[in-house]
């Protein structure tokens, strides 16, 4: 994959009618990475998966998946699988039809790797879908959509409908289909508390731009929690990248950037690291905040980009 970047957006900005769902979206991700996309009710998170599946076209700014490929082309569509939010297939039918659907739709089909991924969870072919419980309607998404072996997986909240006991055996085949394969994958979630243990890249989208972009291990690396006196809170926040400024009484906690390195401040103050679900709060509750995305590789202008 060239630049082994899976996924490239250069200014993104996508308009219905007089609003905008997605506006300057600057964004690259390397391959190989969970992704967990992270963001409010509207914040352009359906929007941007729908970009990268090929399924509507930007009205500004470029973009590029699998290395330098159009969305939506044959070569992006045969690699790419997409699991819709909510996506509920034909209820009359048994599991195995469709299977055959899926086999008849796609020029890449791996029907045994499907039907192996279901007899594994006890999930019967010959049964309806519409008769299957939640967490075994999903799985059968999952398994239709590994079934094209993608090298990008997109799924739109795959776990907002499912139980707890579900929610872990959806996210442990997800993983154990990762391993063996070795594929991308993308998926937007409210599960905030269960991201930390699933994904090891993080992007955060607040109104319709990309407020936090990287590694899981360098965003958690790269923040502090500091706990202090109120009366030098003022004096600390104003040396200092705040994320989120909290002061209650005679103690303050300032969510700070720092880099690596712990914040330069007095005795007085203490320093803890955060974790994944601390981390993606405070910047939801502070949507002017920022973690700015690493460096992003030139967009190609010629064939294999998207332009609006």
């Amino acid at each position: 994959m060239a630049g082994d970047t899976v996924i490239d957006c250069g200014g993104i900005g996508k308009r219905y009618r007089r609003s905008w769902a997605l506006k300057d979206c600057n964004l690259a991700i390397p391959a190989g990475h969970v992704v967990a996309l992270v963001g409010p009710n509207g914040a352009g998170k359906t929007t941007l998966l729908g970009l990268l599946a090929g399924l509507s076209l930007p009205t500004e700014g470029a973009m590029s998946v699998l290395g330098g490929r159009l969305p939506g082309s044959p070569e992006a569509l045969d690699r790419i699988a997409f699991v819709a939010q909510n996506a509920a297939l034909y209820p009359g039918l048994r599991v195995g039809d469709l299977l055959a659907m899926g086999r008849h739709l796609n020029r890449r089909w791996d029907d045994a790797r499907a039907r192996t991924h279901l007899a594994d969870l006890g999930i019967p072919v010959e049964r309806k879908y519409g008769r299957l419980s939640g967490g075994q309607q999903a799985q059968v998404s999952l398994a239709l959509a590994l079934a094209k072996r993608p090298r990008l997986l997109l799924m739109d909240e795959p776990l907002a409908a499912l139980d707890p006991l579900a929610r872990h055996d959806f996210m442990a085949a997800l993983l154990t289909a990762v391993a063996e394969d070795g594929l991308s994958v993308v998926f937007s979630s409210h599960a905030v508390s269960e991201l930390e243990q699933a994904c090891d890249y993080l992007v955060v989208l607040g109104g319709g731009r990309v407020q936090v972009a990287g590694e899981v291990d360098d965003l958690l690396v790269g923040h502090r929690m500091l706990t202090g006196p109120t009366a030098e809170a003022e004096e600390v926040a104003a040396r200092l990248p705040v994320v989120r400024d909290r002061r209650a009484g005679a103690q303050s906690h300032l969510l700070v950037r720092t880099g690596g390195a712990d914040a330069p401040v007095s005795g007085s103050w203490s320093q803890q690291r955060v974790g994944l679900e601390e981390l993606v709060l405070a910047y939801l509750r502070e949507p002017t905040a920022s973690a700015l995305p690493g460096p992003r590789r030139a967009v190609p202008t010629g064939e294999g980009a998207l332009r609006a």
